[in-house]
């Protein structure tokens, strides 16, 4: 959510980003959209269905997962997939469904009344994460993210990785001792 205040002197302003900031920075991140039992990019022309966990918790796993491993590159779409997985464990284990929510729901107490989706800066977000490094909930998130974000083949050529090189005739003919930077 943006908040843009009208111009009042320095005194009477509340925080928050001015006109002047946005138009700076060209918006404030995606929009994600929540209806019914989907999570929803209009801009991007995608959608997550969930089955077990709220589309608020999904929306809230997806922003943790951009703030955990940080991207610009990587469209929101492919973090979406990657905490998928935690909605799909939610509906064959009760416990995990559990650990998700209730750790959502500290994470949102943790970051104040808009919720961790609310604080508008990286800076926030990664201090309240910070303060939840060491718990299960965190872990299972982090852990899981490893594992779904890094193994869509869809997003190695966004990282320059093209995959194993055993089809291909190895590393050893297809210049991996060609490094300038060495």
């Amino acid at each position: 959510m943006v908040t843009i205040y009208e111009r009042k002197p320095a005194h009477e302003r509340k925080p928050g980003l001015s006109r002047r900031e946005l138009l700076k920075r060209g918006g404030v991140g995606a929009l994600l959209v929540i209806s019914g039992s989907a999570v929803i990019s209009p801009e991007h022309a995608w959608g997550l269905e969930t089955s077990a966990l709220k589309p608020e918790t999904m929306a809230t796993l997806i922003q943790m997962a951009r703030d955990i491993y940080p991207h610009d590159q990587v469209p929101d779409k492919y973090y979406a997939i990657a905490v998928k997985a935690h909605d799909e464990q939610a509906g064959k284990d009760p416990a995990h469904k559990d650990l998700i929510e209730k750790g959502i729901a500290e994470l949102d107490l943790k970051s104040g009344k808009d919720g961790y989706t609310g604080l508008g800066w990286e800076e926030q977000r990664v201090a309240v994460l910070r303060e939840i490094e060491d718990t299960p909930f965190f872990q299972a998130v982090r852990g899981g993210l490893v594992v779904g974000l890094y193994n869509q083949k869809e997003v190695w050529p966004i990282f320059g990785y093209e995959g194993e090189s055993y089809s291909k005739g190895g590393y050893m003919a297809r210049g991996f001792d060609d490094i300038e930077w060495l």
